[in-house]
């Protein structure tokens, strides 16, 4: 990992699911963090797994640091139709809880815009 992911404004990954969105990001490492989560934020995990369903379904949208296109948030995101960026290698490093953040699921990118 490179010094400059933590203070990196904008970074990539791969589409898993197309469209934009903005709001706060939730960094969820484990069952614990699943309270952070509130109605349309932004989940940030190194991936996603069955168990975190019930959150999944309050996010915007889902940026992972892992993953293919068959990958679990990959497959969920397109059936909830949320923008999903998965691979990004550094989402959960370089973002932080409260950030705002822009998804946009065209480009595959994330923006911190706080």
């Amino acid at each position: 990992l490179n010094e400059n992911a933590h203070h990196a404004t904008s970074f990539t990954g791969t589409t898993a699911c197309r469209g934009k969105a903005k709001g706060i990001v939730r960094i969820i490492k484990n069952r614990d963090d699943f309270t952070k989560m509130k109605p349309w934020d932004i989940l940030v995990a190194s991936m996603t797994t069955t168990n975190m369903m019930p959150i999944i379904k309050k996010a915007v949208a889902i940026i992972t640091d892992e993953g293919g296109i068959t990958c679990h948030a990959a497959i969920i995101s397109r059936e909830l139709k949320i923008p999903c960026i998965i691979g990004t290698q550094i989402a959960t490093s370089t973002l932080k809880d409260g950030d705002l953040v822009e998804v946009d699921g065209e480009r595959g990118t994330v923006k911190r815009l706080n």
